[in-house]
């Protein structure tokens, strides 16, 4: 075990960005930064891998500190930020590993012990990356046309008579309409993760994002990721561009962002080998 920086004294928690088995460019990591309150970014040799680490103050990086600044929005952007910026730096000459935001270690000797001990599944992981990268997509219904006031008015005054039961008709009519597109919504969301993962390594589905998040009216029917081979990365992006296009499926709204670093793909406190659900088939 070795490092490329010796450890400030005043500083004693080691913040861990990634993994990888091709050291870092040294001008590159130089140039990057990791979180602003801590020292240059730095290699630490584990056998045959790297982890790019980052020594922090623990005044505001041991637990009760951390939790209360992630609590805050614009803490929680700026360390969202600093731990990307610190994935990339170790991304510069293969594929990496990225860990989870926010993994501290009391020192070198305990972030070593740590990568040696999940040894095995990195080995796996790298290997299942290479030469592979991530895009993310989101299925959203397609925004409904604002209601004419006058449906909902007329009639409204009274619940009996004629001018009554043509109203309680409209109102069921408009919930069956509802309900009929958001079948086709749902339907036409399925045919795009179906016709993705056909290009795609393995695929997985996160959580739909809430309206507050996304800022739109219209419900996220889905919210997944794909990690595609670069060998295949045009027949993905094409398959991708006749959903984007708008044309295929009219009943939803597609978006898409890549190629990104394969988060969704490399989590390091799950064995890969024991989850052939991620797969898609070939």
């Amino acid at each position: 075990m070795s490092a490329s920086t010796a450890r400030p004294a005043a500083i004693d928690l080691v913040c861990a960005f990634a993994v990888t088995r091709t050291p870092p460019d040294p001008a590159g990591l130089a140039a990057a930064s990791g979180h602003e309150e801590g020292g240059p970014l730095r290699v630490l040799r584990v056998g045959g891998l790297c982890l790019v680490v980052q020594d922090v103050p623990a005044a505001l990086f041991d637990e009760s500190a951390l939790a209360e600044r992630l609590n805050r929005p614009a803490d929680l952007e700026r360390c969202a930020r600093a731990h990307h910026r610190g994935v990339e730096a170790a991304a510069g000459r293969g594929p990496v590993v990225p860990l989870p935001m926010a993994t501290l270690y009391r020192g070198d000797l305990t972030a070593a012990r740590a990568v040696t001990a999940r040894q095995p599944v990195l080995d796996t992981l790298l290997d299942r990356l290479r030469d592979r990268t991530e895009w993310a997509v989101k299925v959203h219904a397609a925004e409904a046309a604002p209601e004419a006031t006058g449906d909902r008015d007329s009639g409204s005054g009274s619940g009996s008579g004629s001018g009554g039961r043509a109203y309680l008709s409209r109102v069921s009519a408009r919930r069956r309409e509802q309900r009929g597109a958001h079948g086709k919504a749902l339907a036409e969301a399925e045919a795009v993760d179906a016709a993705l993962r056909r290009h795609a390594v393995a695929a997985t589905r996160h959580r739909p994002q809430s309206e507050r998040l996304t800022g739109r009216r219209a419900p996220q029917l889905l919210n997944a990721a794909y990690l595609v081979a670069d060998a295949r990365r045009a027949e993905f992006t094409a398959a991708l561009a006749r959903f984007t296009a708008g044309g295929a499926c009219p009943a939803v709204r597609v978006d898409a962002s890549g190629p990104w670093i394969p988060y969704s793909f490399a989590r390091w406190d799950e064995d890969p080998r024991a989850d052939p659900d991620q797969e898609v088939p070939s």
